[in-house]
Parts: structure tokens; sequence; C-alpha cells
């Protein structure tokens, strides 16, 4: 059997590596046969033998079948292996995880001093404190995992017990965890570099490595038949010298006791040759014995079958090839077993949560900085700032929910809300987490899930809603969202609920700096990813749009600063003032500057 396949091999020298994993020997013995069979047989149709490889310790192979037939057809590649595992249910609800298989080169000790190294971290090497994806990923393994504990033992060679914080917890996202930030899932390399027929290292594919097998397997049992032929051969010729002794045992007698050298004498009287004299003057008295005389009889023909049989084989390939065949079959008999690792596609193991997932409020200051505290509802009353700064933003969300920056050029920037250093300080600039460009400033703040949709428009009039999925990305320096021209600034995001896009009677509320008001209905907008968007308002020659808001209230709030600084709050209908979308809107007669537009609702 080609055992380089079965039992694998790893190993490097120079300029050379090889990385062979285990196969299973019945798949690899019928894959064999069938390329003997019929040699024209390609490496994806050997697959439907070998469909990948077999490890010793099981596990679950979840590399796509596509995948592993480029792997077999080029010689190199890796397989992506993950341990086994079943959720048992408990008493009220209860579950955990038993992990019974692992992948290769993983132990339960390794997988128990990961979980250590993760929940218990030491400061790296030169550092005095955990980093933050340090402090992140022990809040995250905390949250998830109450206990592990190995109850491996001489009935389970493998036993990992994984008990979650809460019955609550789906445990297809807790064992996704776990495999991400363990060695519960990795990857498998492959290296199909070994010696060839013609004794040079290479790589190799699936039905490479065979087909030079098969050619070394037919020339290995050749030399064998050949080799049992000439002893048979041998054997016949001697035998044949002594079935002539035992019919003339008398003469051969005569001859031994009157020569002074009985060899050629023999040679002469009988026609013997040098080997068949020399045999009959060995052998011992006993041999001549009438039971003897049978016993040669039966061996001689016995061998002169052989005979005939090994050179039926060595002058017929067909019949040659049937001998290899059933040999192998019966190596496969005494010694195949089942596949042990299970081959079934399935996504790898990603880290979609890389930290607990709690409440947090993110707090912005008028002059950029940026700090978070634990939950919500907090009383901010007490919140101090640096001197000449005041509150700018407040904001609540969840620490798994990415925090985007909106800058005064359209430009969005995303943070992870774990990272935004928390605590009583005054926080951190936004400048320092992210790069603004020269001359813009921080506009706002926004978080959610991908789906939560935003109005968004600028001071020159232009808007359109996006979806804060497509606002968030891995550049530091952030990406283009809204197209502005020159002199033109972004305003104040303004959330919308994703029901608000078809409900008719949700109105967008503009007001412009020269106090004109404008309302029309939401669906007159539309959903874009980036761009300038469409004209909200129409602008008079020096005015600019100020204020947006979106309310479902058939009434709204208009709230303006009088020329003594005395504070206004009115109320209005927005059937008063509604109208179509790019129009100049309606005056509103106020003495004063226009502070701030909401929808009653809202208020």
């Amino acid at each position: 059997l080609p055992m380089v396949l079965l039992n694998g091999a790893s190993g490097i020298a120079v300029g050379l590596a090889t990385e062979i994993p285990s196969h299973n020997l019945t798949e690899v013995t019928q894959a064999a046969i069938a390329l003997l069979k019929k040699p024209s047989l390609t490496t994806a149709e050997l697959m439907q033998y070998i469909p990948a490889p077999d490890f010793a310790g099981g596990g679950h192979i979840i590399t796509p079948a596509t995948d592993l037939q480029q792997i077999y057809e080029t010689g190199k590649g890796s397989v992506r292996v993950r341990a086994r595992y079943e959720v048992e249910k408990l008493a009220r609800g209860q579950w955990r995880i038993i992990v019974t298989e692992l992948p290769p080169n993983t132990s339960a000790q390794k997988i128990l001093a990961e979980i250590e190294e993760q929940t218990n971290p030491k400061p790296k090497s030169g550092k005095k404190n955990l980093t933050q994806e340090q402090q992140n990923t022990k809040a995250l393994m905390l949250s998830l995992l109450e206990r592990v504990r190995d109850e491996s033992d001489g009935e389970a060679p493998v036993r990992l017990v994984f008990e979650p914080k809460s019955s609550r917890i789906e445990p297809e996202n807790f064992i996704n965890t776990l495999m991400a930030q363990t060695s519960l899932e990795g990857n498998a390399p492959m290296n199909l570099v070994m010696m060839g027929t013609d004794n040079r290292p290479a790589q190799k594919n699936l039905k490479t490595i065979l087909t030079e097998w098969l050619e070394f397997r037919t020339v290995t049992v050749t030399r064998r038949l050949k080799f049992r032929l000439t002893q048979v051969e041998k054997r016949i010729h001697i035998l044949d010298g002594r079935m002539i002794a035992f019919l003339h045992i008398d003469e051969v007698i005569r001859v031994i006791r009157e020569s002074d050298d009985p060899k050629p004498d023999l040679m002469a009287a009988f026609g013997l040759t040098e080997i068949q004299a020399e045999d009959i003057l060995e052998i011992r008295l006993r041999q001549l014995a009438r039971l003897e005389g049978f016993k040669l009889e039966k061996e001689l023909n016995e061998l002169r079958e052989e005979e005939g049989r090994l050179k039926t084989l060595l002058g017929d390939e067909n019949e040659k090839k049937k001998l290899i065949i059933k040999e192998m079959q019966a190596d496969m008999k005494q010694y195949g077993d089942e596949r042990r690792t299970l081959v079934e596609a399935a996504d790898r193991a990603t880290l979609t949560q890389t930290t607990a997932d709690e409440p947090v409020t993110i707090i912005l200051s008028n002059k950029g900085w940026i700090r978070s505290r634990a939950g919500h509802n907090l009383d901010l009353s007490q919140t101090a700032f640096k001197e000449g700064d005041g509150l700018k933003q407040v904001m609540e969300g969840r620490s798994v929910w990415p925090v985007v920056v909106l800058d005064s050029h359209g430009r969005t920037y995303t943070l992870d809300a774990a990272e935004i250093p928390g605590g009583r300080g005054d926080g951190v600039p936004v400048a320092s987490l992210i790069e603004l460009q020269n001359g813009a400033h921080v506009v706002a703040m926004m978080t959610g899930l991908p789906d939560q949709h935003y109005l968004l428009s600028n001071s020159g009039g232009y808007g359109f809603i996006a979806k804060l999925g497509d606002m968030t990305g891995r550049v530091k320096a952030g990406k283009v969202l809204m197209t502005l021209k020159a002199g033109e600034q972004t305003l104040p995001p303004v959330p919308v609920f994703a029901v608000s896009l078809i409900n008719p009677d949700c109105k967008v509320l503009l007001a412009s700096s020269d106090n004109r008001l404008l309302a029309f209905t939401i669906g007159e907008l539309e959903v874009m990813a980036k761009g300038r968007g469409l004209q909200l308002i129409s602008l008079s020659d020096g005015a600019k749009l100020e204020h947006t808001a979106v309310t479902s209230s058939p009434e709204f709030i208009v709230e303006s600063t009088g020329k003594r600084g005395a504070e206004h709050k009115e109320k209005l209908r927005i059937q008063d003032i509604n109208n179509k979308r790019g129009r100049k809107g309606k005056i509103l007669e106020i003495s004063g500057r226009l502070k701030r537009l909401s929808g009653a609702d809202s208020v």
C-alpha cells in the first residue's frame, strides 16, 4: 500500500519542506485500484474515493470541495479543520458544549492554556498595563465562558467541557467565538513533496503520486515473481536429479563405490549436471527410502504447477494486475477502517464580536474630546470638561456597535466603541483616533446596527438618506460620504427609523438661515450609499440650510433666540408649511434667529 499517503510525513531540508497529511487506508486503496484499472482517471475522479485527508484524531474538515480539489491538483495548500462537538442539554434549559475530537497538532492542554492566557492576560513585554485589545478579549471571553474543564480519560481520549455564562447565549455564537479565539479550529498545511521514481524530490499531485506508486508496485511485484521463478526453477532442477538417482539407486551406489572421483562419473553415467551430481553426493541415505520418493514426486509436481503460474503472471500484464489488486484488497480487508474525519464544507469561524456586548454612553465635547461611560441613562450633570470646553453630544449605544464620526467635509470615520477610553477622565481628542482632513472638524457621532438609516444634508440644501452600514470603513483616514461644493459643510445627521421610509405621514423639516421653513414627505428622498443627493430646499442668495428634522407628528417645535438673548419656543402645524421638495418654503415670522427645529414627538 502507498504508505506515504497513509501515514503522512512532515519534514524540512535545505530548500525543501514536506507536509503530507495522513489518509484513510480503505479510500487510498480503492483509489489506487481504480487508477490501476483505468489509468486515464483524473485527480477530480480520484477524489471520489479520496475526498480529503483523514486524521487519526478525527475532527471536521470544513474546506470546500473546490478548494480541496485545487490542493490535490497542485500538491500545495492548507485544509481548514475544526473540533467536533455536541451541545449537551441539561435541566431547566441549561446547556453546555462537549468537544470530543480535536484538529491535528492540537491538544486539550493547549486549548486550556490559550483560554487561560485570554481570560487572565499578562502585560506584554515592556508594558506595564494590558493593551486595549487584551482588555477587550478578556471582557469578551469572561462574558461568554463560565468555566472549562478537561474530563479526558481512558474511555474518552478527548472530552473538553465548556459551560456558558448564561443559557440565553446562542450555542452557535458561543462555539464560534471559542473556535475563532483558540486552536479548536485551525489550518493543516499540505505540501506534497516527495521522492519519485526518478529519485528526485518534487511537488506532486494526487494522480501523480498514485501513478508513480503503482509503477513502483508493478516493478516490485515483477521482481518478486522473477525471483520466485528463479528459485522454483533451481529447485526443480535439483529434484529432477534426485528423481533420476531414486529410480536408479543401485547403479548410483555402484558408481559411487567403485569410482575414485564419483561426480564426473555420475554426470557421465546418468546425464546429470554438476549441480545435480553434487546434490546427490550430499544427500543422506534416509532420503533414498521409498516414502521419500513419494514426497519427492509430490513436491516436484507442485513446483511445476507454480512455475507455470509464475510464467503466466510474468507473461500476461492483466494477470499481473489482478494479482496486485488481490493483494491490495487483502490488506484493505485486514487493516482498513472507517473514515474518522468528517468532510463537510462550512464557513470558517470568524470573530464577529470582539468584545462583550454591554451598554455604553459616548460623550463628545465641543472641542472634539471623546470618552465613554458604561451603562445608559447616566446622570451627566457632574461631568467635567477642560477649561473652555463643554458638552457637544451624548450618544447611547452598545460596546459591539461601531461609532461613526461625521466631519464637516462630508467624510466618515469608524471607531470601535470598546476602544474609546472610559473612566472619569477627559477622554482623548478624536483627532488622535482618526485622521481628520485639514480644516475639518467633527460634526456629530452615529451608532447603531448596519441597517439604521440617517438623513444626511449639507448647508447647500442637498441631502439623501444613508444606512449606517454604508458609512463604516477600516481606513483611519475615513471615506467620502457626501460630496460638497466649496464653502459647504455637512449638518448633523438625523436618525430615521426604517419604517419611516414607507410611512406617508413622516415628514422632513428644513429651516434656512433666512428663517424659511419647508416640510415634505420623506418618500421624496432617495437611499444612497454616497454622493451629493437631491436638492432639499431652494436657497436664496447668501442663505444656507441650517436645521433639519424628521417627524411623524402633525406639529413641530421651533426654538429661537431674540435680539436681546431671550429664548422663544413655538409650536406650529406642519400643514401650514407643507410643500414639495426643492421649493423655497415659507417665511417664519420671528424676531431673532432660529436656534433649533424638532418634531413634537421628539421633544
